[in-house]
């Protein structure tokens, strides 16, 4: 199987503004401190407890999306540096099918298993 890169990097191009747009999303749905709701039988504590989860919530998501957009401007950045396609642990070429399904993949399958085994291990 030969690697089409011109289609991988125009993935990750995409992937890219999608993940940007998600987070800008993200940021705009917060609502201001000030703006409380209202008519809860259990008053404060409640809104708050809501809020703290709400937020707690909305932290995971953002971190999800900005440990993603890293993995993508990575992957775009071995590009420029013409490293894209190589492991970056141990600089053999990561497998072409590991590619096509993770554009963003910068680990060969054989180091990507024994860094998680060996994060198991911890």
């Amino acid at each position: 199987m030969t690697v089409n890169f011109d289609i991988l990097r125009s993935r990750l191009e995409s992937e890219q503004k999608r993940l940007t747009h998600e987070l800008e999303q993200l940021k705009a749905s917060v609502r201001p401190a000030d703006e409380r709701r209202e008519g809860s039988p259990f008053g404060k504590r409640e809104e708050e407890a809501t809020e703290a989860a709400e937020l707690e919530t909305r932290l995971e998501m953002e971190k999800s999306i900005r440990d993603q957009m890293a993995a993508v401007e990575h992957a775009l950045s071995k590009f420029e540096q013409e490293t894209y396609g190589l492991c970056d642990s141990c600089g053999q070429p990561i497998d072409p099918e590991r590619l096509e399904a993770l554009p963003q993949a910068s680990l060969c399958l054989n180091c990507k298993a024994s860094q998680a085994k060996n994060a198991k291990g911890k």
